[in-house]
């Protein structure tokens, strides 16, 4: 009956597990993020409860709810035989998954028995009268499975850890987890352009806790290169090295701290190394496409390159790129670059086709739409030879005014390019009209009326930036 469906979905929403976090499908490519969790289960051991309630998740999103079910078997089976004495506490996530999915498969009697079980369990193991107590390890859980969603996700996994370590201040896994998420919210905050917290402390901290997890190692190596610490950071990265020489997701990170050294061979070895053992993973071929570029523009740089090698590694980075491409649509770096190298190789054609794609696209993010407008400006000053069009991409990126380090680069572009036609004794209006409003754009009001009374001389009956000077002097 439909009272009974409506009080049974109103239990469920009061369930701790993946399907009441809104982790949204649209948010994240859903075949290379299960294949990712799968290589993680076959790297870091079976035992690890949350990845198969991930992936139970993850299975329900692509409509394979039998699959789903038949992973929260497995971690059923798991705490079984690792935690035999606590089998309720450490499987309230997998049981909320089970009532869920039963519940979508309108298998109504089965949902309740599961979300019957959870509250039961909360009720004998909560200390307060409503049996409303959250666990610091289903905090933990959520944490990661935000984790792997995506930038959107990081500020609330950080909040997730933060909660579970409230309870347990020195548990190792929480401590690594609250570091990963502090390093990952940083590292996407500099590309937006934003100024963050250093996650120096907490990532020192959970090494020492946990000086067997060399992933969370490699990212305080990175962490210290950031802040010209190379020396101390090579020797956490040698050392990770050591204590897991066969781990991929150790072995990206290393690759990436010698690919900013400069030790581009050094890193190339370590992602085709990591790449045997994790032949689809995307972070890898894009890592691998990046070291490929940065050779072409070591060689061109030499003023003189060997034109057939250039070709060879300009051919690499776009099968690498590529491969990226295709795997994940939503990764608009991979795209972008694809679509740079495809210009560097004057393949103008693909490139152009790949950044009109992009164009259309209305699900980008504001840095990623500056970022987009930036390269495209880019494309066209230098390979279509239109400063014109330059210009104008420049500007729209100019045009979204949150801070970014995309946005940063539109403005340096576009007033170096103006400022150069200037130079060349340009007195066209347009100019002029465009300087100004770069300037309002970026808040800078004097140096806007100028360029705006230039333009006005130039142009008497121009409308459009008599109304702009007028508004600029009115603000003033």
């Amino acid at each position: 009956s439909t009272i009974y469906k409506d009080s049974l979905k109103t239990s469920l929403l009061q369930l701790q597990c993946h399907f009441t976090w809104t982790l949204l499908k649209r948010d994240v490519d859903l075949d290379p993020l299960e294949e990712t969790i799968v290589d993680h289960i076959k790297f870091f051991g079976e035992s690890n409860i949350a990845y198969y309630n991930l992936l139970s998740y993850i299975c329900h999103l692509k409509n394979s709810n039998d699959k789903a079910l038949r992973n929260l078997q497995k971690a059923e089976e798991i705490v079984q035989k690792c935690h035999p004495d606590e089998i309720a506490r450490r499987s309230l996530v997998t049981w909320g998954n089970y009532a869920w999915i039963y519940y979508h498969m309108e298998r109504y009697e089965e949902a309740q028995t599961y979300v019957s079980k959870v509250e039961n369990s909360c009720k004998k193991l909560s200390s307060t009268a409503d049996g409303k107590t959250r666990f610091p390890e289903v905090y933990a859980e959520q944490g990661w499975a935000l984790l792997s969603f995506g930038g959107k996700y990081f500020e609330r996994a950080k909040n997730c850890f933060e909660n579970a370590l409230k309870d347990e201040p020195n548990n190792p896994d929480f401590n690594a987890g609250y570091a990963t998420a502090l390093y990952r919210l940083e590292d996407f905050a500099s590309r937006c352009g934003e100024d963050t917290s250093p996650s120096i402390e907490a990532l020192k901290r959970a090494v020492e806790l946990k000086p067997e997890d060399t992933c969370v190692m490699a990212l305080l190596a990175l962490k210290l290169q950031d802040l010209k610490r190379v020396d101390e950071g090579e020797r956490y990265i040698e050392e990770a090295m050591k204590k897991t020489p066969d781990l991929p997701y150790c072995l990206r990170y290393a690759a990436k701290f010698y690919r900013r050294k400069g030790e581009l061979c050094k890193a190339v070895n370590i992602l085709e190394k990591a790449l045997a053992l994790t032949p689809n993973s995307g972070f890898l071929h894009h890592q691998l496409g990046t070291c490929y570029r940065k050779k072409v523009f070591e060689w061109k740089k030499t003023g003189n390159p060997p034109q057939d090698e250039v070709e060879r590694l300009i051919k690499l980075a776009i099968s690498h790129f590529k491969f990226v491409a295709d795997q994940k649509p939503k990764f608009v770096a991979a795209h972008t670059d694809l679509a740079n190298m495809y210009a560097l190789g004057k393949r103008y054609e693909e490139a152009e086709k790949i950044f009109q794609e992009l164009l259309q696209r209305n699900d980008l993010t504001c840095h990623e739409k500056q970022e987009l407008y930036f390269n495209y400006g880019n494309f066209q000053r230098w390979h279509m030879r239109s400063e014109s069009k330059a210009i104008e991409y420049y500007t729209e990126g100019l045009k979204i005014k949150k801070e970014s380090f995309g946005r940063s680069k539109c403005s340096e572009a576009v007033q170096s390019l103006l400022r150069k036609k200037f130079e060349r004794g340009s007195r066209d209006a347009t100019y002029f009209g465009t300087l100004g409003l770069v300037h309002k754009l970026n808040g800078q009001k004097k140096e806007a009326i100028e360029c705006y009374e230039k333009a006005i001389a130039l142009d008497h009956n121009n409308e459009e930036y008599q109304n702009a000077l007028f508004e600029l002097q009115l603000s003033i």
